[in-house]
C-alpha cells in the first residue's frame, strides 16, 4: 500500500466531494465494520493462540484426537470466515464495489459450511449431513456459474484492451 502523499489527498477529497450523501453514509459504515471486525479477528486470533499454546503446554495436543482437532480448526475456519468478510468491507471502503460482494457472501457461506463439516459432531444424524452436503454442492455450483461469468467478462475486456493498445501503437 503506497503512503498518502499530498496528491493522494487531493484526489480522496476530490473523491469525497464526488459522492452521494448515501455513498459517504456507506463509506462511513464501511469503515466502522471494518474496525469493528479487524478487532474480532485480533480477539479471535489471541483467544487461537492461548488455547494451542494451552494444548501445548498440557500436553493434549494430539491433532489426531477429534476434539482437539474440532476445536483448533474450528477457530481456524472461524478467523477465516471474518478475514473474508473484512476483504469484502475493504474493498467498499477502497470504492472498487458496492457494499453487497454476491461472491463474497456466498463464498462466506461455503465457509461457514465448511467450517460446520469440520466442527460436526460424529453422531450427527445422516438426514442432517445430507442437508448440510446439499446446501455446499448448491453453494458451490452458484460460485463456479459466477466465476465462469465473470472470467467470460474478464476476457473480453483483455481482449478489447489489447486490440486499443494495437491500434494505438
Amino acid at each position: 500500500m503506497r503512503p498518502t502523499t499530498p496528491l493522494n489527498l487531493d484526489k480522496l477529497r476530490l473523491q469525497w466531494r464526488m459522492l452521494t450523501f448515501y455513498e459517504r453514509f456507506e463509506q462511513i459504515i464501511s469503515h466502522i465494520l471494518s474496525l469493528v471486525i479487524s478487532v474480532v479477528i485480533l480477539v479471535s486470533l489471541w483467544q487461537l493462540i492461548r488455547a494451542v499454546i494451552a494444548l501445548l503446554f498440557s500436553g493434549a495436543i494430539d491433532i489426531l484426537d477429534h476434539a482437539v482437532f474440532q476445536a483448533v480448526f474450528g477457530m481456524v475456519m472461524t478467523l477465516l470466515i471474518a478475514m473474508e468478510f473484512k476483504h469484502s468491507i475493504t474493498h467498499v471502503v477502497l470504492r472498487r464495489g458496492h457494499i453487497v460482494q454476491v461472491k463474497t457472501v456466498i463464498l462466506v457461506a461455503i465457509l461457514a459450511i465448511a467450517r460446520k463439516f469440520i466442527i460436526l459432531d460424529p453422531a450427527t444424524d445422516p438426514p442432517h449431513i445430507v442437508a448440510l452436503a446439499a446446501g455446499l454442492l448448491a453453494l458451490g455450483s452458484v460460485y463456479w456459474l459466477m466465476r465462469q461469468r465473470d472470467d467470460a467478462v474478464d476476457a473480453v475486456a483483455a481482449e478489447l484492451a489489447a486490440r486499443e493498445n494495437e491500434e494505438r501503437g
